[in-house]
């Protein structure tokens, strides 16, 4: 290597990863492959090096997606969804409701 080439260009860590978000159905899918190489034999280190993902992200999809099937993934995030935007209308009338108070109080 030269004195004049810069000895990090262009290189990428290759133990480094990508940030990248996962669909619910394809969280199901590396959760299920994981599960079939847990069995056989292999290591969490191991599972999670080869799904490409930390293997606290292993452990995080675990705890919240552990059991369920493609579908059920996809209803509950539908679900929380709609949760959040039934939350911001309520917040929004509990605003116009105190508006209305004030101005009815004359306090305006």
């Amino acid at each position: 290597m030269c004195e004049s080439e810069p000895h990090d260009v262009g290189k990428e860590d290759s133990t480094a990863m990508k940030r990248r978000r996962h669909t619910p159905e394809q969280v199901i899918r590396k959760l299920a492959e994981g599960e079939k190489l847990l069995g056989e034999g292999k290591s969490i280190d191991e599972v999670a090096r080869h799904l490409e993902i930390t293997e606290s992200t292993w452990h995080r999809w675990r705890n919240q997606y552990g059991g369920m099937k493609a579908d059920d993934a996809k209803e509950l995030k539908e679900l929380r969804r709609e949760n959040q935007r039934l939350k911001k209308i309520v917040a929004d009338q509990a605003l116009d409701i105190d508006m209305l108070k004030e101005l009815n109080r004359g306090n305006f």
